[in-house]
């Protein structure tokens, strides 16, 4: 025989039900605001399938929570009283997304609906920076960012160009830092101290995320989205949902051999894709013996552009590889999209006729079509993608935010 339920039991768990269907609605309002910006309660009301005066009280909630705002538009040929438009408030909660590259480290304060508020950009020298140099500019750059502004601050989202595993933190392997089983996420906590959470995640898989939530990526079940930086990787999304491994070290493609008597690369192997179509392989084979730096790399798409011809052949020799590594992934995944973002960007936009080319050549079928773009957020898409973590507990739970007020 079954226990017998405690008394009040019961009533207690009925009175949870709407207090959790409200929460549920909270975070549908907020979550719609946060991804498409400004909305009338007419279309929210239409979205959430509600009525309007549910819609009224639940926006009146979140704007108690300083999470939204309302205004009353003026002008305009309609005829009666118009719908109050709903959108971020002006004075609410920020997030500090961090991009940590091989050779600078970008953060940036971010609001509902991935408006970036203040960032800096820090150089980290000729040489990959340590883990205690990303923590000190870390904790340097949420002081300097959050310094004369009354915006409480959720958390910390950071972008890596490693593998992560989202739930312990910890960076597996990062061959162009040299990190290797590296508890970031801790090493971030014990700076910045347990009032402040942090999240950390891979440049590709964050950047796919940034795109899917509001940029290119969005509508796709089925996207790739391939950066290209000193290290290449890949962010997918398969069925709707990220594709990540057992441990965070899926979309690693810039370690698929491709050429085992190729360049060596940072991980020991030779011949990695990302020897071929890297910043540092662009750099080689258009003869410039410099650090790969983004100026660097700009510099050579410009060459390129310009008609020079060591740069528009290094940029088609990169093109070429690109190709190929697309229609390997097109066989296996049959994705309806691929972006290609970082120094990738500038070789669509100068050699797309060879990236095609090849994409024909080496898909298992050409004819089915699969769209090559550029991320609506150019180099941003790590940062606002880091900033996406950041932001999943409020996007969650709403209420989250009055306890971000008290810390």
């Amino acid at each position: 025989m079954s226990n017998p339920e405690p008394l009040g039991g019961a009533a207690a768990k009925a009175a949870a039900r709407p207090d959790a269907i409200r929460r549920h609605n909270l975070a549908l309002i907020l979550g719609h605001v946060h991804r498409d910006g400004a909305l009338t309660r007419a279309e929210l009301t239409q979205r959430l399938g509600v009525s309007r005066s549910t819609v009224g009280a639940l926006v009146s909630d979140l704007t108690a929570l300083g999470l939204v705002e309302e205004s009353v538009p003026s002008g305009g040929e309609r005829v009666g009283r118009p719908s109050h438009v709903v959108g971020p408030h002006s004075s609410g909660p920020v997030v500090v997304g961090v991009d940590v590259d091989v050779t600078h480290v970008t953060s940036a304060t971010i609001g509902i609906g991935g408006v970036v508020l203040r960032r800096r950009t820090e150089s980290t020298g000729p040489t990959p920076p340590t883990p205690e140099a990303v923590v000190d500019l870390v904790a340097d750059a949420v002081t300097d960012l959050g310094r004369g502004s009354r915006r409480p601050v959720l958390g910390v989202g950071v972008s890596v160009p490693g593998t992560v595993d989202k739930r312990t933190r910890i960076v597996g392997v990062a061959p162009n830092l040299g990190w290797r089983d590296l508890p970031l996420g801790d090493l971030l906590s014990e700076r910045l101290g347990p009032a402040l959470p942090v999240a950390v995640g891979n440049d590709a898989d964050l950047a796919v995320l940034a795109e899917l939530s509001r940029g290119t990526a969005r509508g796709c079940d089925d996207v790739v989205y391939l950066i290209g930086r000193m290290g290449v990787g890949a962010g997918i999304i398969v069925n709707g949902s990220p594709l990540q491994g057992r441990d965070g070290r899926a979309g690693e493609i810039g370690h698929n051999v491709v050429d085992a008597t190729g360049p060596t690369c940072h991980c020991g192997k030779r011949g990695c894709l990302e020897t071929f179509i890297g910043d540092t392989a662009l750099l080689r084979l258009a003869g410039r013996e410099v650090a790969p730096t983004e100026e660097h790399v700009a510099a050579v798409f410009a060459s390129a552009r310009d008609g020079d011809p060591a740069a528009l052949g290094a940029v088609r020799d990169v093109a070429a590889w690109l190709g190929q590594a697309i229609g390997n992934l097109v066989n296996t995944l049959n994705p309806q999209r691929v972006i290609l973002g970082g120094s990738l960007s500038g070789v669509l936009e100068v050699a797309r006729a060879d990236i095609e080319r090849a994409l024909v050549h080496y898909a298992f079928a050409p004819g089915h079509p699969v769209e090559i773009t550029l991320p609506r957020f150019g180099v941003d898409s790590a940062l606002l993608g880091a900033a996406e973590l950041a932001f999943a507990a409020l996007l969650e739970d709403p209420f989250s935010a009055q306890v971000a007020a008290v810390r």
